[in-house]
């Protein structure tokens, strides 16, 4: 199990290369070890510096582009080994083994001066023993050796070789890229024979994606699955047994009821650092977006996403049935529900909640506190609406990617709205509807009417709302976000696709400044519009206005007024505001009540449906003189059918 790794190191070091740099005292080799690795033979005339030379992928073992520079400290001032050791990957430091002062040179001064220039920036080093050909007549402390690997933790690795003899040449240059590709200082403690904080972090996280039912153990099918997404590779005849034999022999608890416990995958990896396979555990950390630091890389957090202006981001169908089967898996008990505690675990693999108050508020609950299936993807949608960016790294960071090999597969990019408008036609599910409406008008009360809250049950503090509406059979998800007042400006960061202004039918003055509002900013706009008369419920009085509300609707072409009580719900307002923001080209068609509006985004769909038949019967042309409809609608599949 995890024997080879077929995933070329590049997979995850994308642009990157390897910058090798020789140092250490005049005359123990580092200019021969680089001319004897390029003409595979000893140099009998060796110049005081090398020049650069770079190694292309696909001569080194692991397939990354290698420069290897020389430094000579007759040839080359400090300022120039500052600037060198700064651009260098890895640093191999060079001693003779029969010149012990040039090993306690590495010691005292080479060690410490890299150390003080990288500063926190930690670079690996590799100590290179050269003039191995004189072993025979040399003995070598190999104490010393091991001291200076403990009190140097940049320390990678310890190799001896000849140039002369063309010994263990290619190895040196072979661990130098391995320490900067597969660096052991970020996996593991060698004073404590343990991995490091950190690293059982991320391999924590990594078990709890792998866990797909939830169990707290990797079964047969889960850890073939892991091995095939990992390495590419199937699981060998036996290999799995015997991975589980060994874990079984040195850890407890590290096989339960015959699959691979948390302990037992920890020590696994713990093996793989122990006897020498570090690619091993670095594949499947940079399979999972780790960079050499072990943190999350921004690439696999943030993949390139570009969001025009006048469009908005929503979930793909994909993102949506991953989402839904995390519910499932998530949901112990299996009642469709998640309780506070197993949303909890659903982010436990995230740093941080990454659910604001905002969100988790947005979408009703059951009377419990619990959340359906459909709250939870409406919470995604609106989540993903505000913040497509958080959305995405949130989906990396609970394992999306472990089953798709895109993150950018879970999201799309509306249409321009200009263009929607121009084509009259949308693709978009996701609609914004802002209420505007003075303090005290009702706007939270119309808010948390969309999640069927009255006026017994609403909550303060909700300034977002969302639900799904059904649209002539097409799914939709319809958004209201209460503005604070008629000058609030956020509307510049979330551009609507409806506008409601209330007015409160008790307050004589109420209606004035919804009219003032409508005339000075919004006549001339795009965007539909839609008077609510709230607290209809209360006694209505005449409105301090030079026309009635209803004949400044006629008057404006805006849909006639409709009626809100908190204390007695309809859905039919909801769904209006739907079609207002699903056909915003219908602004300025003045209506007569619902119906109108209803059958009037019938015709429209009709008449999309229409032109697409005549233009199919008359070969993509229309006859001369043919109606040809303005306004069409494309139908839009459901991507929560089954919800």
């Amino acid at each position: 199990m995890f024997m080879q790794s077929p995933i070329s190191p590049m997979d995850s070091f994308k642009n990157k290369e390897v910058r090798i740099l020789l140092v250490g005292e005049d005359g123990v080799g580092k200019t021969s070890l680089i001319m004897t690795l390029v003409s595979e033979e000893f140099p009998m005339e060796v110049p005081g510096k090398a020049e650069e030379i770079t190694i292309p992928p696909e001569v080194t073992p692991e397939k990354v582009p290698t420069h290897i520079v020389d430094f000579s400290t007759q040839e080359q001032d400090e300022q120039e080994l500052v600037e060198e050791i700064n651009k260098a990957s890895v640093i191999c430091a060079v001693y003779a083994v029969d010149d012990d002062t040039s090993l306690e040179r590495i010691r005292v001064f080479w060690l410490p001066l890299i150390r003080r220039i990288c500063g926190e920036n930690k670079k690996p080093v590799v100590l290179v023993g050269n003039k191995s050909d004189t072993l025979d007549s040399v003995v070598i402390d190999q104490q010393h050796i091991l001291d200076i690997m403990n009190d140097f933790s940049e320390v990678e690795t310890c190799v001896e070789c000849s140039a002369r003899n063309l010994k263990n040449i290619s190895e040196v240059f072979y661990y130098a890229q391995k320490a900067v590709l597969h660096p052991t200082q970020p996996l593991y403690v060698p004073e404590e024979k343990d991995l490091t904080a950190a690293c059982k972090g991320a391999l924590t996280r990594i078990f709890k994606i792998c866990d797909q039912d939830n169990d707290g153990v990797l079964n047969d099918v889960e850890l073939n699955f892991f091995q095939q997404r990992c390495f590419n590779v199937p699981l060998q005849s036996g290999a799995l047994e015997d991975v589980k034999n060994i874990i079984r022999r040195n850890v407890a608890d590290g096989v339960q009821h015959d699959s691979m416990t948390l302990a037992g995958f920890l020590y696994l990896h713990c093996l793989f650092i122990q006897k020498g396979r570090h690619e091993t555990t670095w594949t499947v950390l940079r399979r999972f977006g780790y960079d050499n630091e072990l943190k999350l890389n921004r690439d696999y957090l943030r993949p390139k996403l570009e969001v025009p202006r006048g469009s908005t981001v929503e979930l793909t169908h994909i993102s949506l049935d991953f989402l839904t089967q995390q519910f499932i898996r998530f949901d112990r008990d299996h009642d469709m529900h998640l309780l506070p505690s197993e949303l909890e675990e659903f982010f436990s693999a995230c740093p941080a909640m990454p659910w604001n108050s905002d969100v988790l508020e947005a979408a009703p609950t059951d009377s419990r506190g619990w959340y359906s299936l459909q709250t939870f993807l409406a919470q995604w949608v609106l989540f993903t609406y505000m913040d497509p960016f958080k959305s995405l790294e949130t989906l990396a960071y609970i394992g999306f990617t472990y089953f798709r090999d895109r993150l950018a597969d879970a999201v799309t990019v509306t249409r321009v709205k200009s263009i929607d408008l121009e084509k009259r036609q949308t693709l978009r599910t996701v609609f914004l509807a802002q209420v505007y409406g003075r303090k005290g008008v009702g706007k939270s009360a119309f808010l948390q009417g969309l999640i069927n809250r009255n006026l017994e049950t609403i909550s303060p503090g909700i300034h977002w709302t969302i639900s799904s509406l059904t649209l002539y059979g097409q799914h939709k998800h319809l958004i209201l976000k209460e503005m604070d007042s008629f000058t609030d400006q956020s509307s510049q960061q979330y551009p609507p696709d409806a506008i409601v202004l209330l007015y409160d039918v008790s307050d004589p003055t109420s209606f004035q400044e919804v009219a003032n509002f409508y005339m000075n900013h919004l006549k001339f706009g795009q965007v539909p519009c839609q008077i609510v008369a709230a607290r209809c419920d209360s006694k209505a009085v005449t409105q301090d206005f030079i026309v009635n509300p209803q004949q400044f609707c006629r008057e404006n072409k805006l849909p006639s007024i409709e009626k809100f009580s908190a204390k007695k719900l309809s859905k039919n307002i909801y769904t209006k505001m739907g079609i207002l923001a699903n056909y915003p080209y219908l602004k300025g068609v003045a209506t007569n009540g619902q119906s109108t509006w209803m059958k009037l985004a019938v015709a429209v769909a009709l008449f999309g449906t229409i032109g697409f038949v005549v233009c199919k019967k008359f070969g993509g042309k229309l006859p001369i003189g043919a109606y040809q409809p303005a306004i069409q609608h494309v139908p839009i599949k459901p991507f929560l059918g089954r919800v």
